[in-house]
């Protein structure tokens, strides 16, 4: 790329597999054409089966790496993924009050093994002091549940879940909702309504970072300029194209493709 890249910064754990967390961001990034900067909050020992210890680094190392960055390379859009319990969650939600940019929130909760990661306090600290820092939040089904208390099981209880994540202050919200009748449907909840992002499901295991990806991949275009709708759906393009391209790596929940080239697919409307 000629001239000046754009900046996109993520927030986030480390991944030594590759697939999920800051790498993947960072990967993702890169793929769309813009340059990534990132803090980490957390260690991880997982590989694609399993996730078998969690190191949560201290809030002031954490936020000594935000100050670094911020005041040499600023972002022109960040995003938050796992921050691991409710320090690190504070101390990030105090800066976010001075962000000059939009702040992308993906409420990393449960990895894609089931195993848990924040606690109940840092999920309530969560709610009252980061969602209302956040121009977007990108919760899965379980992670939607999980802030709201409602059970999704259609497009009507993701709308619910969406304009109640919405009263907790954030400003837009996009649910990662799974598959629903052989579709794969997301809701864009902004302004008040509801947009529909659908395409057909991939039957596959590797969806390992999928969650990861796609915010990023919003956070990447917002960066860019784009609006929340265009960022969304070009999003929305990169992931179903990342997973049905795949690579076949490793043993468990296998990794989607940040390499795509994310080439236009079929919507289903």
């Amino acid at each position: 790329m000629n001239g000046k890249s754009p900046v996109a910064m993520t927030i986030a754990g480390s991944d030594p597999s590759g697939g999920a967390g800051l790498q993947a961001d960072l990967k993702t990034f890169h793929q769309h054409g813009v340059y990534g900067t990132s803090v980490v909050t957390l260690l991880t020992v997982q590989n694609t089966r399993t996730v078998s210890a969690v190191e949560v680094l201290k809030p002031d190392f954490v936020l000594a790496q935000l100050d670094a960055v911020l005041s040499d390379i600023p972002p022109a859009c960040a995003k938050a993924g796992a921050l691991g319990n409710a320090e690190i969650i504070e101390a990030i939600s105090s800066r976010a009050a001075r962000f000059s940019f939009p702040f992308v929130v993906d409420p990393v909760m449960i990895s894609k093994h089931g195993h848990s990661l924040i606690d109940e306090k840092a999920v309530n600290v969560l709610i009252s002091q980061l969602l209302p820092k956040a121009c977007l939040v990108t919760p899965n089904r379980r992670e939607s549940e999980r802030l709201t208390g409602i059970e999704i099981r259609s497009r009507q209880d993701m709308v619910a879940a969406a304009k109640a994540i919405v009263d907790l202050g954030a400003a837009n919200v996009l649910i990662k909702g799974g598959q629903h009748e052989g579709e794969s449907v997301d809701l864009l909840w902004s302004d008040r309504q509801p947009i529909w992002l659908v395409h057909r499901w991939i039957t596959t295991k590797s969806l390992h970072g999928s969650g990861c990806v796609f915010s990023a991949a919003i956070t990447a275009n917002l960066a860019k300029g784009e609006s929340l709708l265009t960022a969304a759906e070009n999003a929305k393009r990169f992931i179903t194209a990342a997973i049905r391209s795949a690579p076949e790596v490793g043993c468990g929940f296998g990794p989607v493709n940040m390499m795509n080239d994310a080439h236009p697919i079929e919507t289903i409307q």
